[in-house]
């Protein structure tokens, strides 16, 4: 055999190794893909700064890590998500615990796996330039809240706690999209909800600056939002850590690098406005932490909190049943390194 065939074979034999060197990573990665569990999680509410961990988790792979390849699900509202989990249409959810507490008191099988939203994110606000300086001078005024939600359940408890006479305060019908033109135009002095949900907009479109009452600092303590499931569920423990532990590293890389946080939201739906966002995503960090759950991890909730959140349940949110803190939520599945407790200021 002559030097010049062995060259040639050489050289073909070399080639077939680069081809199936260069074949084989995308041979693995499309068998990985096919191994991937899916599931669906049904967010509160569309993207947005304060749900972004979600997309974030998936977006950086955390999910797919865990071996899990997830369907995430714009939502309309908490009590829409509770009932879409209530029914296994979707595995997982995100809601506010005060809905899923009340869910829970008409008969819904939920439980919270991890807590993120753990001081209550309600708040009266108010134009900066309003004569409203303190939750007192709301007497006299016109507030808008959207009937139903949990704001205005728990807007009686706000007033008790600020000292309110409700004789002395006009409670109005306000939705959620004409709340924030109807404060800035005049047509209502007050609006109640997620600040969150609120400020950003009347801030950056509406180029107002706003002063907010959280219910919080009047004694108003409700869980709010975090990663729920159907109790049929919870036998399958590996699943559920997963899910929490990669939602939860999604929420937290997502407050350490904020501008790509904008981004990823802005990459599953285009429409948004990444100012807006972002202030969105730095309100709903001032929720992240309770003098309960100083130095937790993410997700952790502490019972204190749900107790407080069950008693306005049965004050004001209409609950008669013996609702239970304890069959609302369990840590069982929260993390607990160091790398998960979340920075202790907002």
């Amino acid at each position: 055999m002559s030097k010049g065939s062995l060259t040639r074979r050489g050289i073909l034999h070399a080639g077939a190794s680069v081809a199936a060197s260069l074949s084989l990573p995308a041979i693995v990665n499309a068998q990985s893909l096919k191994s991937l569990r899916p599931i669906s999680f049904q967010a509160d509410w569309i993207y947005g700064g304060p749900n972004a961990g979600l997309a974030i988790a998936k977006e950086k792979g955390y999910f797919a890590d865990v071996g899990l390849d997830i369907t995430i699900n714009q939502g309309k509202g908490s009590g829409s998500t509770s009932q879409i989990v209530a029914s296994k249409a979707a595995q997982f959810g995100f809601a506010d615990g005060f809905v899923v507490g009340n869910s829970v008191s008409k008969g819904m099988k939920l439980k919270m796996v991890g807590g993120v939203f753990r001081r209550n994110p309600c708040a009266a606000m108010v134009l900066e330039d309003s004569d409203i300086k303190t939750p007192r001078d709301i007497e006299g005024k016109t507030v808008g809240i959207a009937t139903g939600t949990a704001q205005f359940q728990q807007w009686p408890a706000f007033m008790k706690g600020a000292g309110l006479d409700p004789s002395k305060v006009r409670l109005i019908n306000v939705d959620g999209a004409g709340a924030g033109p109807a404060l800035i135009s005049g047509q209502i002095d007050v609006v109640g909800g997620f600040a969150q949900g609120y400020i950003p907009a009347i801030e950056i479109r509406g180029k107002k600056k706003v002063r907010a009452f959280w219910y919080a600092d009047e004694g108003v303590i409700a869980m709010s939002n975090g990663i729920i499931v159907h109790k049929d569920l919870l036998s399958e423990t590996e699943l559920i850590r997963g899910v929490v532990r990669a939602s939860l590293k999604g929420f937290l890389y997502g407050r350490a690098n904020p501008a790509e946080l904008t981004q990823i939201v802005k990459k599953y739906s285009e429409t948004t406005d990444v100012a807006i966002t972002l202030r969105e995503a730095q309100l709903s960090w001032k929720t992240w932490v309770t003098p309960t759950t100083a130095n937790k991890p993410l997700g952790w909730m502490a019972a204190e909190d749900w107790a407080s959140t069950v008693a306005v349940l049965k004050a004001y949110g209409g609950v008669a049943t013996p609702l239970e803190a304890s069959e609302l939520y369990t840590n069982e599945f929260v993390p607990t390194e160091a790398e998960f407790v979340p920075p202790q200021n907002a």
